[in-house]
């Protein structure tokens, strides 16, 4: 009797296991099917290539014999160098080679990093007063080559912008330094870099000079008259 109602105990306790597994899996395969409901009903987002970053605004002096004080105009969208610098070697290594250095003025770059990478190579940035004008930037490729670019202020308004670029890479006009060709455009134009008219006391502190330097930028009154620039990213 006692055999038999042990074989009876453990025939009740087996079949409860069964009992138990069978729930668990019929709960594991409704889980899975909300999962492929959910994959079905909540497909995966398209994936975005990465937009490109805009291309340097530059204007340059094509090849010649007169090159100046100046190189070209540069035209940055900040003042953060790590991130201004990659587009700006991108346009110039192609005509230019390599570049490894450059070279600032640190009164209105407010960081300067000793190398920043570029495409496939570091670029080392030093800086130097009073040996650099404030608003010229320059720089040397591989080899012995070197460059010099007017830097205008990433504030400054298209048109200003636009005569500037037009005066530092034309080959007629007088060889001034770049803080030269920033101060003859205000002279001239009365304007803030946002292109808004300066107010009369403003106005009156460039007026001593304006006669000095009104003829440096020169007026754009048409086309020029030989291929002398090439301008990239306006």
């Amino acid at each position: 009797m006692d055999r038999t109602e042990g074989i009876s105990h453990t025939g009740f306790h087996a079949g409860s296991f069964s009992a138990k597994d069978e729930t668990r899996a019929a709960s594991e395969a409704s889980r899975r099917r909300v999962r492929i409901m959910s994959a079905t009903l909540h497909p995966a987002l398209p994936h975005h290539e990465p937009v490109a970053p805009p291309a340097a605004r530059l204007a340059l002096k094509t090849d010649g014999t007169s090159r100046g004080l100046l190189d070209g105009a540069w035209w940055p969208r900040s003042r953060d160098l790590l991130s201004e610098l990659p587009a700006l070697t991108d346009v110039l290594e192609p005509l230019w080679g390599r570049i490894t250095r450059i070279a600032v003025n640190p009164e209105h770059w407010p960081v300067i990093p000793r190398k920043v990478p570029v495409d496939g190579h570091i670029v080392k940035v030093g800086w130097f007063t009073p040996e650099i004008d404030p608003h010229k930037l320059l720089l040397l490729s591989y080899g012995t080559s070197r460059w010099d670019l007017l830097v205008i202020p990433p504030e400054t308004g298209a048109e200003s912008a636009a005569r500037l670029m037009a005066a530092a890479s034309d080959y007629d006009g007088p060889p001034l330094t770049a803080s030269a060709f920033i101060a003859a455009d205000e002279a001239r134009h009365g304007v803030l870099a946002a292109d808004q008219p300066l107010d009369p006391d403003e106005a009156w502190e460039y007026e001593g000079g304006a006669f000095a330097v009104s003829a440096a930028v020169p007026r754009q009154t048409g086309p020029p008259g030989r291929a002398s620039r090439l301008i990239i990213g306006m």
